[in-house]
């Protein structure tokens, strides 16, 4: 038990730069105090104790404003940054080395009693904000931008932006070590540029093709005036075999 303790401490001071002290970290970490609290809770959940299980979860949430409910599983090194107003649902499972920041929500979208919630892997980065509804898988080392809303399943080192979550580029573990959740792509953005770019080559194919019939044009023109002086030439030299005397 005091190792886990010391553990999620260190995981603090791991992911958080702003953390300076151990004393610091245990009395003003909402969200070291809301995984505490869900382990004694789930603890009860496990024992069929269901009604405690739910007030200390209910107490939880008054005292860190993280509501995570006592069924959801939550692997190791989980570190919830600042916390406010996050939602994990019954359902849900997390796994190790997770990061998750403030007003995140692992939320159901179905009334029946099966699994509901998402399924977060190991080392996934959750931006604040972010919404994953529904039963969904998000893979290893995958990592959902602020403000997104996350419907489907994202694959492991994919990274997913926008509302419905679109995946982008993937990221190293590197970077995600390194707390990067500013460097995201915009997969619609890139959409628009290529689209653009595309457009830009077709118009260039229909200058070229323009120039090219203006060119066939003039040869037209030059051909269809070499025809009439032909002709201008043969029905002269045809007048004067005529008039001397010569069949038409």
């Amino acid at each position: 038990m005091f190792k886990i303790l010391k553990e999620d401490i260190q995981t603090v001071f791991t992911k958080d730069p702003a953390a300076r002290n151990t004393l610091e970290v245990i009395l003003c970490y909402p969200g070291l105090h809301a995984i505490w609290l869900h382990r004694i809770a789930h603890w009860f959940y496990k024992k069929k104790l269901y009604t405690i299980a739910r007030i200390i979860s209910h107490t939880n949430r008054h005292i860190t404003n993280i509501e995570i409910h006592p069924g959801a599983k939550i692997g190791r090194r989980f570190f919830i940054d600042h916390g406010m107003g996050v939602v994990i649902g019954e359902t849900a499972e997390i796994g190790d080395d997770v990061l998750m920041y403030q007003g995140v929500v692992l939320g159901g979208t179905s009334l029946e009693k099966k699994k509901r919630h998402p399924t977060i892997g190991n080392n996934v980065v959750i931006g604040a904000g972010a919404i994953v509804l529904g039963a969904v898988n998000i893979g290893d080392r995958a990592r959902i931008g602020a403000g997104s809303v996350v419907i489907t399943d994202i694959p492991p080192d994919a990274t997913a932006v926008g509302v419905p979550g679109r995946i982008g580029l993937g990221f190293s573990g590197k970077e995600i070590q390194a707390l990067e959740h500013g460097k995201l792509p915009d997969p619609i953005a890139d959409a628009i540029r290529f689209v653009m770019n595309e457009q830009e080559k077709l118009e260039e194919r229909i200058k070229k093709l323009e120039t090219l019939e203006g060119i066939t044009k003039h040869i037209d023109k030059q051909i269809e005036k070499k025809k009439e002086e032909i002709e201008k030439a043969f029905a002269s030299k045809s007048k004067e075999k005529f008039n001397e005397g010569g069949g038409i």
